[in-house]
């Protein structure tokens, strides 16, 4: 279960990695929300799901083979947070990409130096 749990931790902060990445390298306003949402959303179900399968197998405690209720319980409370920000995570990107529109800023546009003749446009 622990091999389980360490793969599940390291994909996760490789979806956050690869998701910082994004954010920093996408052009404009709008394709960086993308990344932001991926590594929220997957980075963290990878790495509290992890979180979640350490503490309730009872490896958290010191001894795998007893169980107790406060392990099962904090496994819930962490499989909650997931769901809080699987539900919260798209609701706030939408309303910072309508607040992107309202105030007016348009989408990242490629710009043309030079025409099909080889002749600057500037």
């Amino acid at each position: 279960m622990d091999i389980v749990v360490i793969v599940m931790i390291v994909l996760g902060l490789f979806f956050y990695f690869a998701g910082s990445v994004g954010v920093i390298r996408f052009p404009d306003f709008y394709s960086r929300l993308h990344p932001a949402g991926m590594m929220d959303s997957m980075g963290l179900l990878l790495v509290m799901g992890g979180l979640a399968i350490h503490v309730a197998t009872g490896v958290a405690t010191g001894d795998p083979k007893i169980i107790e209720s406060n392990d099962i319980l904090s496994a819930v409370k962490i499989v909650l947070i997931v769901v809080f920000v699987y539900i919260t995570s798209p609701t706030a990107t939408h309303a910072i990409v309508d607040a992107g529109v309202r105030a007016g800023l348009g989408p990242w546009t490629k710009k043309k130096s030079e025409d099909s003749d080889g002749k600057r446009m500037d």
